[in-house]
């Protein structure tokens, strides 16, 4: 079910980003994943946009959303979408803050909100994310984080690693608790005077509950307005993408 949420931050984000390109910063991207799930295989066409810009003071609002194409081995296929609002605050070399979000979960809606902080380094970027998910009654926890290293101004490098518990009862996992983990790496390189980059990326998703075992690659490229990579990490537009990859193999 697509929700009046879900398609105000699409349309603000994937529709509105170029509009906002003189005051604000942020991305628009598309990808191809590839997922091999216990030997079935998940493939996914992603656009995706961040929008950031000040609001007040050293306040910043940040739009993510994206929408997929997604078609499974044996299981047909569906288009989604997802999106969330950020609102942080930048204390010197440290932003803070906390986010509102919807996303298409397993023929269901799952919204979720959560805490997030960053902490800008010379050649690096700090992220760590607290969230709280619920989808046909189920409860959602996630604690997840990322290290990013530019190895050059045009070379972002990045790791990060999630946990999530889900208690289970009512949804189509089955009743009980179920604990999940993934870990990722990822790169991104922009052209030299050039507001585009490509990227890449993998993640281990691993739940014992569950008895599943998987592995995601992504590939894309993306177009970029108001910054290159490091600015968009210090203005905020980069929230969002510290995400689990767990509930990504289910939602959009």
């Amino acid at each position: 079910m697509k929700t009046v949420f879900l398609a105000s931050v699409a349309a603000a984000t994937l529709i509105a980003a170029p509009a906002f390109a003189q005051d604000a910063i942020g991305s628009v991207g598309v990808a191809y994943n590839y997922a091999d799930v216990d030997g079935t295989d998940i493939n996914r066409g992603v656009i995706d946009g961040v929008v950031a810009s000040p609001v007040f003071g050293d306040w910043t609002v940040t739009f993510n959303a994206e929408g997929a194409y997604t078609d499974v081995e044996n299981g047909g296929d569906e288009t989604t979408l997802a999106g969330a609002v950020h609102l942080t605050k930048k204390i010197e070399d440290m932003r803070f803050g906390g986010f509102v979000g919807a996303s298409e979960f397993a023929n269901t809606t799952m919204t979720n909100f959560g805490l997030e902080g960053q902490k800008y380094l010379d050649r690096a970027t700090l992220t760590g994310v607290v969230e709280y998910g619920t989808a046909a009654d189920a409860d959602m926890w996630t604690v997840a984080g990322d290290v990013a290293f530019y190895a050059t101004s045009q070379l972002r490098l990045n790791a990060g690693a999630s946990y999530t518990n889900i208690d289970a009862d009512n949804i189509f996992l089955g009743a009980g608790d179920v604990d999940a983990w993934s870990a990722g790496v990822g790169a991104e390189y922009q052209f030299a005077n050039s507001p585009y980059s490509v990227f890449g990326g993998y993640d281990y998703v691993k739940s014992s509950d569950l008895d599943v075992d998987a592995n995601v690659f992504k590939i894309g490229m993306r177009y970029s307005f108001g910054g290159g990579l490091q600015a968009r990490d210090q203005a905020g537009a980069n929230l969002g993408r510290t995400s689990n990859a767990f509930t990504g193999l289910f939602a959009n």
